[in-house]
């Protein structure tokens, strides 16, 4: 019998698929705990529409994600943060502060998760930053830690 798995199946298959499976598997198991439906042509045919639409949604973030990336790639953001003696910081720059600087002077929105530092953020100066934008994509910019009057 085939079914249209409605959520993943550990041995069967993830959400999506259709599978193949012994009648009885799918009556007694899979259908009554809704985790699958029968497939039939209708039931194929909206499965494959909706893969090929999530395909195409995934391209079009991959896209976007790029140009993104290329937009950031000369950028150079600054950072205020309260220093003492010799440009030393009191505490260290996070990937919030450099989040919101990225909203607030460009305009470009970049989950925190998704940017890296190769080294944390102690002293005043200029350091390399990188933000993951999709699978990948990267996007590597400036940060310019300024000390705060």
């Amino acid at each position: 019998m085939k079914v249209l798995l409605k959520s993943d199946v550990r041995g069967s298959g993830k959400a999506g698929d259709i599978i193949t499976v012994s009648d009885g598997y799918a009556r007694n198991f899979l259908i009554p705990k809704g985790l699958a439906v029968q497939a039939d042509a209708t039931v194929i045919n909206s499965a494959g529409i909706k893969k090929e639409a999530a395909v195409h949604r995934q391209k079009q973030q991959r896209e976007k994600a790029k140009e993104l990336a290329n937009d950031m790639s000369g950028l150079t953001v600054k950072v205020y943060a309260k220093c003492g003696e010799n440009g030393r910081l009191f505490g260290s720059v996070t990937t919030q502060e450099v989040s919101d600087a990225l909203k607030k002077q460009y305009d470009i929105a970049v989950d925190k998760k998704k940017i890296y530092f190769d080294e944390p953020i102690k002293n005043t100066g200029i350091v390399n930053v990188t933000a993951h934008m999709f699978e990948d994509t990267q996007a590597r910019f400036k940060v310019e830690v300024l000390p705060k009057n």
